[in-house]
């Protein structure tokens, strides 16, 4: 076997170094051995609980992630025991515990670009009177990191924690950034899921031409958003900060001369590389 002429080091650090550069470097996908296929399950049983699950049965989880009854019933009893599912005897079913809780949190108050940000989307919230949101990607949505509310017009008030569909504007900008191999690969692993490749076409063209991306009515009838894709200057990855509303309250042209030069703006100071 040819040894490459850099291999100067004990054997050792060469045994350490294939596991070492998976972990450090780009993801490897699940046909691996370090890939723990029981605690992938367990995650997907967690990411079963999102907006609108307030308590889910086994029933519920196995038609939910497709694994068997008997897997997911020693999976929430594994979760309960741990303090990341609650079990409700009166209902047979499991909410979220505190221990989900405490990792949230700790995401939240470690996430630099996150105090970053405060300050300039509030004060994009106050000149637009819309709702502006720091997001980033988690498996099949963009999930809100921050969000402020600029205005008592806005009904919808989604917080933190609430997942955006990959057609909103948030997702749209997130796909338009995406390099062509990654975007590729997310799509196959979505299958039937993944996103309308037309949409795609068009938010990368928006992104190209305008610097940001839009969803005029698309998500929702009467909403409209914008929204610009970014790398963190923390060197946290990739993140999407958006804005929007109700049309009344931000028309399709306020949205292009107004409301996404002063998004870009404050994009601008949290990027280090502008996708």
């Amino acid at each position: 076997m040819q040894v490459p002429s850099d291999a100067s080091s004990s054997g050792a650090e060469s045994g350490r170094s294939g596991p070492a550069r998976r972990r450090r470097g780009a993801s490897q996908g699940r046909d691996v051995p370090e890939f723990i296929v029981a605690l992938a399950r367990g995650l997907d049983v967690l990411r079963c609980f999102g907006p609108g699950a307030v308590a889910l049965g086994n029933q519920d989880l196995a038609g939910l992630t497709g694994l068997p009854k008997p897997t997911i019933s020693r999976i929430t009893y594994t979760l309960t025991e741990l303090g990341y599912l609650r079990y409700h005897p009166d209902s047979g079913k499991y909410s979220p515990g505190y221990g989900v809780l405490a990792l949230g949190f700790g995401l939240l108050a470690g996430l630099e670009v996150r105090e970053l940000a405060k300050a300039s989307m509030a004060q994009l919230a106050r000149d637009t009177g819309g709702a502006v949101a720091l997001g980033a990607f988690d498996g099949d949505a963009m999930v809100y990191v921050e969000a402020i509310h600029g205005s008592s017009e806005l009904y919808l008030r989604l917080p933190v924690g609430y997942r955006a569909s990959l057609d909103s504007a948030m997702g749209r900008a997130y796909l338009a950034a995406l390099p062509d191999a990654q975007r590729e690969a997310l799509f196959e692993r979505l299958g039937q899921a993944a996103p309308d490749s037309a949409m795609v076409a068009q938010a990368r063209a928006d992104l190209a031409s305008a610097g940001c991306c839009f969803a005029l009515g698309a998500w929702r009838a009467d909403i409209n958003a914008v929204a610009v894709p970014f790398q963190s200057v923390t060197g946290e990855g990739l993140f999407v900060m958006s804005c929007g509303g109700p049309a009344g309250l931000l028309p399709a042209e306020a949205l292009r001369e107004r409301v996404a030069p002063a998004l870009r703006e404050a994009v601008r100071q949290l990027a280090g590389n502008l996708s």
